[in-house]
């Protein structure tokens, strides 16, 4: 999934795509409004993140024209602006939410997450059913899993990561496998990357993290799901 990120403060847009890309999502970066419409109309993104207060167009204007061309991709703003009448236009303009700055991690996961259902279930339901893993059930278009009554809420590269091995039960996944699909080809395999966020889906998804079901350790090879 592509991210289009414009904001004109470099380190709030480093911090920004950082989060977004430990996520799982494809990040564009630009600093000002007429490159970010530029580069909405080249790329298509999924969704936008757009800073108010940007050089060349504001990000209301940014907004008026993405929906000249498009009623649906979802746009959030973010900015440091708090009264309610800009709230309120933003909304307006068509805007899907509106995070103020300064804002936390887990607050603006959480915002993305709910706006990246939106777009997974507005796309072709059999592009990403449902599957189960044991009895877990992985359901991509909601970024959750259940078992029972449990709800654990999974970011986009948990449920590819899932989806893979899912898809190649019972074989062993290595790390430039799961690089490549989970990751990309713009990312250079890190072993520590890789192991770390399994160990953090392991913590969501296993009964007993010490002796996992799910995502089994294939030692010096990679990882399988045994069905």
């Amino acid at each position: 999934m592509k991210v289009l990120i414009a904001e004109d403060d470099k380190h709030i847009r480093a911090a920004v795509a950082e989060i977004l890309e430990g996520e799982g999502y494809q990040v564009l970066e630009v600093e000002d409004g007429r490159r970010a419409i530029e580069v909405f109309h080249a790329e298509r993104p999924d969704f936008v993140c757009l800073d108010i207060m940007m050089p060349g167009k504001n990000g209301y204007d940014v907004c008026r024209e993405i929906r000249k061309t498009s009623e649906t991709t979802p746009v959030i703003f973010l900015s440091a602006k708090s009264e309610e009448v800009d709230k309120v236009l933003g909304l307006e303009l068509g805007a899907d939410d509106y995070v103020m700055k300064p804002f936390g991690r887990l607050e603006l996961v959480a915002r993305v997450r709910a706006v990246s259902r939106r777009c997974l279930r507005a796309q072709d339901p059999s592009a990403t059913p449902r599957f189960f893993m044991r009895d877990l059930e992985v359901v991509p278009d909601e970024l959750r899993a259940r078992r029972g009554e449990e709800v654990f809420e999974l970011s986009l590269r948990e449920v590819k990561i899932l989806r893979l091995l899912h898809a190649r039960a019972g074989q062993v996944v290595d790390r430039d496998q799961l690089f490549r699909e989970c990751w990309g080809i713009d990312h250079y395999p890190n072993s520590r990357t890789i192991d770390q966020h399994i160990a953090q889906l392991r913590k969501k998804i296993e009964r007993n993290v010490k002796s996992p079901e799910i995502v089994e350790t294939v030692h010096g090879v990679g990882y399988r799901f045994d069905a």
